[in-house]
């Protein structure tokens, strides 16, 4: 009897380990896509300068449904002050440099990291530039966390719970919402050559 008991115990505790291996990413069920999955992460706090507003068709333009991209939620803001703004981009396709892509913070590689953080497909972008830039002031956002897409050649990326900034620029038509823009550094940069001590 003593020996089942004790057999029991060790087979709850490997079914108890065994299944906190397979316990998927912290998710946020209050807030949904627009198919209703429920969203990784959270809407995060904007930085001083960014204020809530409403715009049903911005929010509608920067959401997509589960595999499309896009964010998966998000909330309209309205900056009443420049605040800086980073995108990575594809030197092949110049006009990239002002696309509706943007993040809040620096970002950083290695590329293929950021490629499933932000859920950027390869086909969109060879990601080996980055701007710096200012939102103008009146400039319409939408901040939330990313949804997830299907790329070609059967690869996919997950929801991800970086936030990403939706700034509806269109350079080919004159509306740009940035000002004040580096120039295209090489991203990610040289890696430091490591030592050979």
């Amino acid at each position: 009897m003593r020996i089942f008991i004790k057999n029991s115990y060790a087979y709850i505790a490997f079914a108890l380990i065994a299944g906190c291996a397979n316990i998927p990413p912290i998710q946020d069920n209050s807030i949904a896509g627009i198919d209703g999955k429920a969203c990784f992460g959270a809407i995060m706090t904007p930085p001083a300068g960014l204020v809530e507003t409403d715009d049903t068709e911005l929010l509608q333009a920067a959401q997509g449904e589960s595999g499309q991209g896009k964010l998966c939620a998000g909330r309209v803001f309205v900056a009443e002050k420049p605040v800086a703004v980073y995108r990575v981009w594809d030197s092949a396709h110049s006009y990239t440099a002002y696309g509706s892509w943007w993040s809040l913070s620096d970002p950083q590689g290695p590329r293929d990291n950021y490629r499933k953080e932000e859920d950027i497909c390869p086909e969109w972008s060879a990601l080996d530039r980055m701007s710096a830039c200012s939102l103008k002031v009146g400039a319409k956002v939408v901040i939330g966390p990313g949804q997830s897409v299907n790329c070609s050649n059967n690869l996919s990326y997950p929801p991800s719970a970086v936030n990403q900034v939706y700034i509806p620029n269109d350079s080919r038509n004159d509306k740009v919402f940035v000002e004040n823009c580096s120039a295209g550094a090489e991203w990610p940069g040289p890696q430091p050559i490591a030592s050979q001590n």
